[in-house]
C-alpha cells in the first residue's frame, strides 16, 4: 500500500511539473523573427566587428530588432548591403568601400633599433616592453601580428619587416587596425592612391637619428600643396593629409618631400614585392 502511494505522490508530482513547465514554456517564450536567420545567412560570417557588433549574428539581431543601418557590413560590401535592405524591408544604403592602409615604411632598413626583442613575436607583446624594440615609437613593430588577425589573408610581412597590403582581398573590416598597438593602420577610401607613410610625432634631428624616412615636421608639403589637401600648423609634428579632395595628385608634395614620407601605395607595393616570402 505504501508503495502504491508514493508512485500516485511521485506521479502526481511529475505530472504537476511537467504541466508547469510546459505553462512557464508558452509564457516565457520569445518569438524569434525569421528575417534574423535570413540576415544572417546573407552576411559574411568572418564575425570581424567592421559593423560595430560583436559578430554577425549580434549584427543580424540589431538590423531586425533595432533597425540598425544596413550598410555597416564593410566586408559584404554594397551587394550584401542591398540583400539585407530586401529581407529587412527597408530603403538601401550604399556601402562606402575602403581599405586598410599603413602609414609607416620605415622598415628594418630605414628605423634604428632600439634594443635587441627575444619575446614573443607579436607586435602587442612587444609593445608592452618599453614600447618595443624600435628606436621610433610610433612605427611598425614588424613582428607581423596585423597578418596574423586578417580574417582574409590580405596581410603579408615584408622582408624589410612592415606589412604589405592586398588590395584585392583587403575588404577594409578594421580587424588590422584594432589589434596595431601603435595605430599605424587607417582605414582610407578605396582607390586612395598616395599617402602619408609616417606617424612619428618627434619633430627634425630627432627623427633623422632613428629613420631615414621619418617626417621631420618642415612644413613643405603643405606649402606646395595649393589645393589645401595637405595642411600643417605650426607646431604640428604631422601634416593633415585630406585625401578626400577631389583631382589632387599629391606630386609636389611626393617631390619635395626631403624624407620621401609621401608614396604612391602602387609604387611602395611593387617596392616591396619581391622580398614579399612567396607561399605566404
Amino acid at each position: 500500500m505504501s508503495v502504491l502511494l508514493a508512485v500516485i505522490v511521485l506521479s502526481t508530482l511529475g505530472l504537476l511539473l511537467g504541466l508547469g513547465l510546459a505553462i512557464a514554456n508558452r509564457v516565457f517564450t520569445v518569438e524569434t523573427d525569421p528575417r534574423i536567420e535570413q540576415v544572417d545567412a546573407a552576411l559574411p560570417q568572418v564575425n570581424c566587428g567592421a559593423c560595430g557588433y560583436s559578430g554577425c549574428l549580434p549584427y543580424a539581431e540589431a538590423l531586425v530588432r533595432e533597425g540598425a543601418a544596413t550598410n555597416l557590413c564593410v566586408p559584404g560590401g554594397t551587394e550584401t548591403a542591398r540583400a539585407v535592405a530586401r529581407i529587412v524591408g527597408v530603403a538601401f544604403a550604399e556601402t562606402l568601400p575602403v581599405q586598410a592602409y599603413v602609414h609607416c615604411h620605415g622598415g628594418t632598413t630605414e628605423a634604428r633599433q632600439a634594443f635587441d626583442y627575444d619575446g614573443i613575436a607579436d607586435c602587442r607583446a612587444a609593445a608592452l616592453v618599453h614600447g618595443g624594440p624600435k628606436a621610433c615609437k610610433y612605427g611598425c613593430l614588424g613582428f607581423g601580428t596585423c597578418p596574423k588577425v586578417c580574417p582574409f589573408d590580405a596581410i603579408t610581412m615584408s622582408d624589410n619587416g612592415l606589412p604589405v597590403i592586398d588590395r584585392v582581398k583587403c575588404t577594409g573590416c578594421g580587424v588590422c587596425v584594432r589589434a596595431c598597438p601603435v595605430g599605424i593602420i587607417e582605414l582610407l577610401p578605396l582607390g586612395t592612391d598616395v599617402i602619408l607613410a609616417c606617424s612619428n610625432r618627434d619633430r627634425g634631428a630627432a627623427v633623422k637619428k632613428i629613420c631615414s624616412v621619418g617626417c621631420i615636421s618642415c612644413m613643405i608639403c603643405a606649402k606646395v600643396t595649393v589645393s589645401g589637401a595637405v595642411t600643417m600648423v605650426k607646431g604640428d609634428a604631422l601634416p593633415t593629409v585630406h585625401y578626400d579632395v577631389q583631382g589632387e595628385t599629391f606630386d609636389k608634395a611626393i617631390e619635395k618631400c626631403p624624407m620621401n614620407c609621401y608614396v604612391r601605395v602602387g609604387a611602395c607595393a611593387a617596392a616591396v614585392e619581391q622580398s614579399v616570402p612567396r607561399g605566404v
